[in-house]
């Protein structure tokens, strides 16, 4: 009775825990890489530029003249990474 319950408890562990766990560790990383001059794109859609980093956030330029100040955490993605994997595929 003991075995089914820990087959799934294993199977739950290797398919939904552990890639979260990757997932998470592989943004926090990115997080911490992120520098002036690249392009990325917010949770919300906006990309822009980084111009300036901070501990805890970073400085967007999304037009001439037009910066924003947003959270680290909001950063989603490199865009110049999205935008070369498009590029391969179109």
């Amino acid at each position: 009775m003991l075995i089914p319950f820990a087959l799934i408890f294993v199977v739950m562990y290797f398919f939904m825990f552990r890639p979260q766990q990757k997932k998470m560790k592989d943004q926090k990383k990115f997080l911490a890489a992120l520098e002036k001059g690249t392009k990325v794109v917010t949770i919300g859609g906006l990309h822009g530029t980084i111009v300036e980093v901070n501990e805890q956030t970073v400085l967007l330029q999304v037009d001439t003249n037009v910066k924003l100040r947003f959270d680290k955490s909001s950063i989603a993605l490199d865009a110049t990474q999205r935008l070369g994997q498009e590029g391969v595929k179109a």
